[in-house]
C-alpha cells in the first residue's frame, strides 16, 4: 500500500477536442462490447464497465444509449483491436492501443508518427515485455478504508492499492489486479456497493525510464500526436 506509481501523462498538451476524442473512444468500446456480448448491461460486464467510464467522463446518457443502439445494427463497422509497439526517442518504450476498421491506414499512421518524432516502430513483442497488463480501478476515497479494502479484496485478485490523484488533482484510490482477475475484482467491488470512477485494463510499466525535462517533452509530443489519431484509443509508455 502507499502512493501508486503512475507514468507521466501528456496533460501539458490539452486540446480543445479532448472531450470529443474521449467520447469517440467510449463509442468504439461500446461497439466492441455490444458486438461481443449483446446490448444488455445486466448480462454484459464489459458493456457495464464502459457505461460506467462514460459516466465518469460526463458523457450524456442519450449519447450512450444511441451508441448502444447503433452498435446493435447490422451496418455498424467492425473494429479490430490491435496493439502497436515501438520506441520513442531516448529509449522510451511505447504501446499504442488501437481500434480500427482499416488496419492498413492505422499502421501507416502509427509508423509515420514514430518516425517524425525520432522513434522507431517495432515488431510484436519488442517492448511489451516491459509492461504488465493489469485491471485498474480508480475510486473516490470518501468512506473507504484502504487497510480494510486490502484485506477484503486480496482474495479477489488485488495486487496493489494506493493513493493517487486525478487530472484535476482530486484524490483517488487506485486498485490494481492482474488482467485475468479483472472480472473477479469488478464483481467484488460491485457486491460491496463501490462504484469506481473508472475501470480499465492498462499496461503498467515494469521498467520505468527517467529523462531530463527537455528530452521528456519530445517524448510526450509523440504520445500526444499518437493520441490525436482517430484510430488510437490509448497510448502507454514507461517514461516517469
Amino acid at each position: 500500500m502507499g502512493r501508486i506509481f503512475e507514468t507521466r501523462k501528456a496533460t501539458m498538451f490539452a486540446r480543445w477536442d479532448k472531450m470529443s476524442k474521449a467520447f469517440a473512444r467510449i463509442g468504439k468500446e461500446i461497439t466492441i462490447a455490444v458486438k461481443a456480448s449483446g446490448p444488455s448491461p445486466e448480462n454484459n460486464p464489459s458493456l457495464r464497465r464502459v457505461i460506467q467510464n462514460a459516466r465518469a467522463l460526463n458523457m450524456p446518457k442519450d449519447k450512450v444509449e444511441s451508441a448502444i443502439k447503433r452498435a446493435s445494427g447490422q451496418d455498424q463497422a467492425d473494429f479490430q483491436e490491435i496493439i502497436y509497439e515501438g520506441y520513442a526517442a531516448h529509449g522510451v518504450a511505447v504501446l499504442v492501443e488501437a481500434a480500427t476498421d482499416n488496419p492498413t491506414r492505422t499502421v501507416a499512421n502509427v509508423r509515420s508518427n514514430f518516425g517524425k518524432y525520432g522513434g522507431n516502430m517495432g515488431s510484436t513483442g519488442s517492448v511489451s515485455f516491459m509492461f504488465k497488463r493489469m485491471g485498474v480501478f480508480r475510486l473516490k476515497p470518501e468512506g473507504l478504508d484502504m487497510d480494510a479494502m486490502e484485506l477484503e479484496l486480496i482474495d479477489f485478485g488485488l495486487e496493489e492499492i494506493g493513493e493517487s490523484t486525478g487530472e484535476k488533482g482530486e484524490p483517488q484510490i487506485v486498485v490494481r489486479c492482474a488482467f485475468q482477475e479483472f472480472g473477479h475484482l469488478q464483481k467484488a467491488l460491485e457486491d460491496r456497493g463501490i462504484t469506481p470512477i473508472s475501470a480499465e485494463s492498462e499496461y503498467v510499466p515494469t521498467l520505468p525510464v527517467e529523462l531530463p525535462e527537455d528530452q521528456a517533452l519530445g517524448v510526450l509530443k509523440l504520445v500526444d500526436k499518437m493520441e490525436q489519431d482517430e484510430d488510437v484509443q490509448r497510448v502507454f509508455h514507461n517514461l516517469v
